[in-house]
């Protein structure tokens, strides 16, 4: 049997990360991991989580199987922070906890290809990396449609002709907030515009929740999903834990299906269960428990949560600055208008490889950057990298 075992393709993304670890220079900077740092380049624990473990071990709950949906308090608070307290929708949808936001995609991704084999997914491009292999692995069709910008941002009118194409019951994968690896974010018109797309066409959205609170705020970052909610009948939705509550190595996540009307719920969620059932039964309970603490006692939390995106955000404001300070093309400002933890570079895979090589700059090879892994006292620098990069390029070009 292993001798027909097909050489697998190392990881790209992780390739980078163990050249990182075996580059001796002092002043390297890493900004391919997708984790949140503060100013000490340290992947806090917050201390909202820390005052909810020590109330879970002072309970000392039961560590015997729960449900095959999760716990349910949890699947409670992140229905209501995803789609508002009070909503309509809440009626009529149905949430699961999943393992992480990586698990409530392919948890979905095996749901459509269940009811609805025959539709496309149209991913953003470029998009997550994970998003094609997690749904060509349940046997789902993907094509693309361009994210780019203009010179106010989304350019919309692409995304709306690539999706011309889309047929009925076709799937259509959003990032609800922080766009990765872009940053490039709708406006609340383009929201709309998005909705009428779909509404129009028979669209389903899948709406990916991985940064919520990263962008404009907790509730701010929820609004396209919500405004997707009240106007469609049907709407998927993957969310993640890691980010907004810190709680990446306890892979919490969720996945929702809202229904037109509360009839389908209890198929749903019997399906769902089947999904999960096949793969990995029920999900572990420590993290969810946790987030479930956080929803009882969200003010602690949702403060260091601010703290966090104002960080974010200012990084970017001074990583914009320094760039114009140093002269750097009009190209890189785009940066600042941006959201969320990553960014594309206007940088091609030679210009990366440059970056890492000469200055010691780690990113991807197709520009992304972690904003949130940039520290301080690296902006200067980085600043005066890209510059030099991109400089002698146009310099090439030139010749």
């Amino acid at each position: 049997m292993l001798a027909t075992l097909p050489i697998a393709e190392p990881d790209p993304l992780w390739a980078l990360i163990n050249a990182f670890r075996q580059d001796r220079r002092a002043d390297k900077i890493d900004l391919v991991v997708g984790v949140y740092r503060d100013a000490s380049g340290q992947t806090p624990v917050m201390q909202a989580v820390q005052a909810a473990e020590v109330r879970l071990a002072a309970a000392a709950v039961s560590k015997s199987y729960g449900a095959l949906s999760g716990n349910l308090a949890f699947n409670d608070g992140m229905s209501r922070l995803l789609l508002g307290e009070g909503a309509e929708a809440l009626d009529r949808q149905c949430t699961i906890q999943t393992v992480g936001g990586t698990g409530a995609l392919r948890i979905l991704a095996d749901f459509i290809a269940l009811v609805s084999p025959q539709a496309t997914i149209w991913n953003t491009n470029p998009g997550y990396v994970n998003h094609r292999p997690i749904m060509t692995a349940a046997g789902l069709s993907v094509r693309t449609f361009r994210w780019h910008e203009n010179d106010a941002g989304l350019d919309l009118d692409t995304v709306i002709a690539d999706l011309a194409e889309a047929r009925p019951g076709d799937v259509v994968l959003l990032h609800g907030c922080c766009h990765n690896p872009t940053g490039i974010d709708p406006t609340p018109e383009q929201w709309r515009r998005l909705v009428g797309l779909c509404k129009d066409k028979g669209l389903i959205p899948l709406i990916d929740m991985a940064y919520q609170g990263f962008g404009d705020g907790i509730e701010q970052d929820a609004a396209g999903l919500r405004h997707f909610a009240k106007e469609l009948d049907t709407v998927l939705v993957a969310a993640s834990c890691s980010k907004n509550m810190g709680l990446y190595c306890e892979r919490t996540g969720a996945a929702m299906v809202i229904a037109p009307d509360r009839g389908p719920l209890a198929n749903i969620r019997a399906t769902l269960e089947r999904i999960t059932r096949a793969n990995y039964s029920m999900p572990p309970e420590h993290g969810a428990a946790i987030a479930a603490q956080l929803f009882e006692y969200p003010e602690t939390w949702l403060a260091e949560l601010d703290t966090s995106r104002r960080r974010v955000a200012d990084i970017r404001r001074d990583l914009a600055d320094a760039l114009v300070d140093c002269g750097a093309p009009e190209l890189f400002q785009a940066l600042r208008r941006q959201k969320g933890m990553f960014s594309l570079l206007p940088l091609d895979p030679h210009q990366m490889d440059r970056l890492r090589e000469d200055f010691g700059v780690y990113g991807t090879s197709n520009g992304r950057i972690n904003i949130a892994g940039l520290l301080p006292r690296d902006i200067e620098r980085l600043a005066e990298a890209l510059r030099a990069v991109s400089s002698a390029a146009c310099q090439v070009h030139a010749a």
